[in-house]
């Protein structure tokens, strides 16, 4: 086991894990804004290294200092051989498989890896997965030789208009990580709402204030680069909020080059719709979390 130490080493991998997207995305994102000031302070470990088989981002120790917070132990995991991994993974300075814990990753292959170590390890497993896009100008610039990325339009969809007089753009606050964590399908509980306090303290976040001057309308980027938490208020739904703020938060994100992209829910027919009208590109990966919990 490696720890990369350094903006050189982490550069290095940051441009080694570009050639296996889109599969590696959720660890390229991650190590992309650990070179962006890693406000997370996470810490990116290989089983060798230059030539690598296998990444893994986690947390540094003293950031996981409670065993049931699975939002803090979270897991981010690429490998170019998953069949051969086993033992890497299994590791305990790589993986504390005696916390609560989640794993995330864009390879559905990883799978049978990790359900045989959670029945090594005695750890209930919650296997989690869904749809996986990627934002235009971010697929065609990342991944040119995809051949949706070439088809697409070059002018981004545009969303129906929306009544710009009653609803004003802005960012979330940490004050609002409260209504955000009440609609979060992951979260709704006292971890969750700090894990989101503590992305919209670090990352970019984009609301629609509604006439009472309170979010009605949020999205909010985490620690790998994904959109997440989105969501409407069900009584503002169906009046184009959603599509105006992803149109919105796609060219501010792109305009920073950052490497953006969603997940959407199999069943959320919904949003893979406004995904589809705003051009949104469908990885031929999922994206997929384990949540891991001791017995």
């Amino acid at each position: 086991m490696f720890q990369l130490q350094g903006p050189q080493m982490l550069q290095m991998l940051e441009k080694s894990l570009r050639k296996f997207l889109p599969e590696s995305i959720k660890v390229y994102g991650t190590v992309f804004h650990m070179n962006q000031g890693n406000p997370f302070k996470l810490k990116a470990l290989v089983d060798k290294w230059p030539d690598f088989n296998t990444v893994v981002v986690r947390p540094q120790e003293q950031e996981m200092t409670d065993d049931f917070d699975y939002y803090a132990n979270t897991y981010q995991i690429y490998s170019k051989d998953p069949k051969n991994c086993r033992e890497f993974l299994g590791t305990s300075h790589v993986i504390n498989w005696k916390q609560h814990l989640l794993i995330q990753s864009s390879q559905f292959s990883l799978d049978e890896v990790i359900q045989n170590l959670a029945a090594i390890k005695q750890v209930k497993v919650k296997q989690t997965q869904c749809f996986l896009y990627m934002m235009p100008k971010t697929a065609r610039r990342l991944l040119p030789s995809l051949p949706e990325a070439n088809n697409i339009p070059l002018e981004i969809g545009r969303p129906k208009a929306m009544n710009q007089e009653l609803f004003k753009l802005s960012s979330l606050d940490v004050t609002h990580a409260a209504l955000v964590n009440k609609f979060w399908h992951f979260g709704g509980n006292e971890r969750s709402q700090r894990y989101i306090e503590r992305c919209i303290q670090s990352f970019h976040s984009f609301c629609l204030l509604g006439p009472e001057g309170t979010p009605v309308c949020w999205n909010l980027l985490e620690q790998t680069g994904e959109l997440r938490m989105g969501c409407t208020l069900p009584e503002y739904r169906g009046q184009g909020l959603a599509p105006h703020l992803l149109l919105v938060t796609t060219q501010a994100l792109e305009k920073l080059g950052f490497p953006t992209y969603i997940s959407i829910n199999q069943t959320n027919n919904i949003m893979q719709k406004i995904s589809h009208n705003l051009h949104f590109i469908p990885m031929p990966c999922d994206w997929n979390q384990w949540q891991c919990v001791p017995l």
